[in-house]
């Protein structure tokens, strides 16, 4: 079965519930894109620090202390579960478009390694491996391009004739 460009010869009704999957799930990813920013201001010090705390920083404008072990396995847990869920989806609908096969392969793989990098190395940064902040924030810029270029390729397609 060829599946390859089958996302513009889909029915109507089905492209319009992916069109708008796609706008709700990306809505949801970019707010969370927008907390990540505000907590940790989006720099490897910053990161260090809302999960490692500053208390021994009194210049600090925020407070903030160091994760307790059932906060950073329910961020890992809950991180890695829905991000998976959310990557087999957008991969599902990545797999279905026309693309090269090896970018088509890697838009469906790499957000995977990336969210065991970026959620496995928040946790390794947490319990002491400090050179982990500079991992979490090179996955976590390229799962969020490759959600962004995934995203836009499945919008295009989505809408072309057949």
């Amino acid at each position: 079965m060829e599946i390859n460009g089958l996302i513009v010869t889909l029915p109507k009704e089905i492209k319009l519930l992916i069109g708008v999957f796609i706008i709700v799930l990306s809505i949801g990813f970019y707010t969370g894109l927008l907390f990540v920013g505000e907590t940790s201001s989006g720099n490897p010090s910053g990161i260090e620090e809302q999960y490692l705390g500053n208390e021994y920083d009194e210049n600090a404008e925020v407070m903030r202390f160091k994760k307790s072990d059932q906060e950073m396995l329910s961020l890992v847990h809950s991180h890695i579960l829905s991000m998976s869920i959310i990557f087999f989806l957008v991969g599902g609908l990545v797999s279905i478009t026309k693309l090269n096969k090896k970018l088509k392969l890697f838009l469906i793989i790499e957000p995977f390694v990336s969210v065991v990098l970026t959620f496995g190395g928040l946790y390794l940064l947490w319990s002491g491996i400090i050179w982990m902040k500079y991992i979490v924030m090179i996955s976590g810029i390229l799962m969020t391009f490759t959600f962004t270029v995934s995203t836009l390729i499945i919008s295009k397609q989505l809408f072309q004739k057949a």
